[in-house]
């Protein structure tokens, strides 16, 4: 992504000094685009601190997805089920969606999804939606103030097929970091080890991409399953992983 350059010069007495500024174009997100959507707590914070947190997150990214006006306040704090938000089957209400979430990986302090925009300026009012609501919650329940997330969200567009799955993939995978440090510089060492995690881990739509039923409502498969026959066979490609895939998406995983 190109960006200009601005430089101002003044003079103070003998020295001249130079301020340089750089303007970062705006992204335009264009309907039927995939994107790679990500943002992070601020100063690094945890953005999610117990399940409940999770479960509402998971219920946001779907109830927020929509054109019309979403009352959220239907699910009150005080309001648990064991821990669960309500199961999306039993959302009557009609929806017009904004995105196609292909994947997406909750982390404690951050966020990936992989969306597809369906309507003009579908990811922005979808993005801004689920930042404004999901903070809401948050400072309600843990008696603060003021702003949870890092500034905008941050995506970079997917340009290719093989950018799709790999970014996919690479969004599945984050969850190692968790049990395998350093695996995006170093590789995986104990594929036994972080399959094991990566298939208890409920935070993930890896879940459902492997066919174990998760929040299969939340996310739309069948174009990540244009490229592969079955689950079998997009399991076996997660655990491909070596690092010279991760030059496939240097430039899109924006960390």
């Amino acid at each position: 992504m190109a960006c200009k350059i601005y430089i101002f010069c003044y003079n103070e007495g003998y020295r001249i000094s130079f301020i340089i500024f750089f303007h970062m174009p705006r992204l335009t997100f264009a309907n039927n685009n995939f994107y790679h959507v990500y943002n992070r707590g601020v100063e690094k914070r945890k953005i999610f601190m117990d399940d409940y947190d999770y479960f509402r997150f998971i219920h946001d990214l779907f109830e927020f997805n929509d054109k019309n006006i979403v009352i959220n306040i239907s699910r009150r704090i005080s309001d648990k089920t064991e821990g669960n938000p309500i199961p999306f089957n039993k959302i009557r209400r009609p929806r017009e969606l904004l995105v196609d979430i292909i994947c997406h990986c909750l982390m404690p302090t951050h966020f990936h999804v992989c969306l597809r925009q369906l309507v003009d300026g579908g990811i922005s009012k979808f993005m801004q939606k689920l930042g404004i609501g999901y903070t809401n919650y948050f400072n309600l329940k843990y008696e603060r103030s003021g702003v949870l997330f890092q500034g905008k969200f941050k995506a970079v567009p997917i340009d290719t097929d093989v950018q799709l799955t790999h970014i996919t993939r690479y969004i599945h995978l984050n969850p190692v970091e968790l049990v395998e440090p350093n695996w995006k510089e170093r590789g995986i060492k104990d594929w036994k080890k972080v399959k094991k995690y990566l298939e208890s881990y409920r935070w993930s739509s890896y879940f459902d991409y492997i066919g174990k039923k998760n929040f299969p409502s939340l996310i739309n498969k069948k174009f990540l399953f244009n490229y592969f026959d079955s689950e079998k066979e997009y399991q076996k490609f997660v655990k491909d992983w070596v690092l010279k895939d991760s030059k496939i998406i240097e430039d899109l995983t924006i960390e």
